[in-house]
């Protein structure tokens, strides 16, 4: 299905990762009361492998970022996937954002911007929205960010 959503995507020179699957014993996505909820998604590379690695001890502020953005990617193809239609975003509400990260690094809101920005880019003004940023020692499957989301949703 093509929406201006997606175009704005392909403009962007991005694509979309098939959206992943739970891990446990959750869904990744629920919609209720015009708001979609988005479990936690990890960061993974283009090729599929996971982004693993730690703030502060393996990883720098770009390469979080960069795993911010993958991240916010996955959250983009989870709503594709629940929604049928990226045009029916009516908002980005807010992004929890997790960051495995050392006890001295203190950068977690640059990284999150990864995912900020670029929600920006893709949805313009609705991408803009409330966020948390927050340092763990460690996040599911060794990963160096995990990100989930509240979106608010036009009716189908």
């Amino acid at each position: 299905m093509t929406d201006s959503i997606s175009a704005r995507i392909a403009e962007l020179g991005l694509a979309l990762p098939e959206a992943a699957a739970p891990v446990a014993a959750y869904v990744p996505t629920l919609e209720v009361g015009g708001l979609l909820f988005i479990s936690g998604q990890i960061s993974f590379a283009p090729d599929g492998s996971r982004i693993t690695g730690t703030l502060g001890k393996d990883m720098d502020v770009a390469a979080g970022q960069q795993a911010a953005e993958r991240c916010g990617l996955m959250l983009i193809a989870q709503m594709q996937k629940a929604l049928g239609s990226l045009d029916r975003v009516e908002r980005i509400v807010k992004l929890g954002a997790f960051v495995a990260s050392t006890p001295d690094f203190t950068d977690q809101p640059k990284v999150a911007n990864g995912a900020s920005e670029l929600m920006e880019k893709v949805f313009g003004e609705a991408g803009r929205h409330t966020r948390s940023a927050v340092g763990v020692p460690v996040l599911p499957l060794g990963a160096a960010v995990e990100i989930d989301a509240i979106i608010a949703v036009k009716a189908s």
